[in-house]
């Protein structure tokens, strides 16, 4: 199979979708509107394929996608800095990798502490929710001169810089309630406060979320229907 065929397949679909949702809300809207001016009965229907050929709704659709088109060039620009992903980097490459981002987290650990292992995790998950900060981790053990010019005494110690500079740290779970069954978004909420990860992004990934639930109830509703029919 021919895989622009099927990429192109696909970019349909997900617009499709889009379309789909922005239908939905703009029918929730005039039927909202028409039933507090009482000008027609509640339960009268809205014809969905007028409201696919409504300009505004055409408008609103066009927007949505410059919108998404403009955010996946900015997420695909800055993967290819490095971001999207939790990665091991060593001192010789350290430089670069905090210099060349706005927004750095590194994680510095010692491969056998269990602190170390929980914090890998959180930060394993966080990394591809905040594409524009960058995360990535260096073993303590390998990295003498950095741990020696940074002060780094505790391990796990996570060191939060802006453009190169590194403005704060997280030193073993103290900012966390000095314990070891803390939340990703414990540490999420955290990080949003101080100021390395984008708040924008965190509602975005709630809204995705909840656009991608109210899809999978529209299949299993449809579904229900069907099978009731039968």
């Amino acid at each position: 199979m021919d895989p622009d065929a099927v990429k192109s397949t696909l970019s349909n679909l997900a617009f499709g979708n889009v379309l789909a949702a922005a239908a939905r809300d703009y029918k929730k809207e005039v039927l909202a509107n028409e039933k507090a001016q009482g000008s027609r009965p509640v339960n009268e229907e809205v014809d969905l394929d007028d409201l696919m050929d409504d300009p505004e709704l055409e408008k609103l659709h066009a927007d949505r996608i410059a919108a998404l088109k403009r955010e996946v060039e900015k997420r695909e620009a800055f993967k290819r800095q490095g971001h999207g992903e939790y990665r091991e980097v060593s001192e010789g490459d350290f430089l670069g990798e905090v210099t060349r981002s706005d927004k750095v987290i590194c994680h510095f650990y010692h491969k056998e502490f269990y602190r170390c292992k929980i914090m890998d995790k959180h930060l394993k998950t966080l990394a591809p929710r905040h594409v524009d900060t960058k995360f990535i981790k260096m073993d303590a053990e390998n990295a003498p001169f950095f741990v020696t010019k940074l002060a780094i005494k505790t391990l796990p110690c996570v060191i939060l810089f802006s453009k190169g500079i590194a403005m704060d740290r997280l030193v073993g779970f103290q900012d966390l309630g000095a314990k070891d069954d803390f939340s990703t978004t414990k540490l999420e909420n955290l990080l949003v406060k101080k100021g390395m990860l984008s708040e924008k992004r965190k509602e975005e990934d709630e809204e995705d979320y909840e656009y991608q639930e109210s899809i999978r109830r529209s299949v299993r509703s449809s579904a229900n229907v069907n099978s009731d029919s039968d």
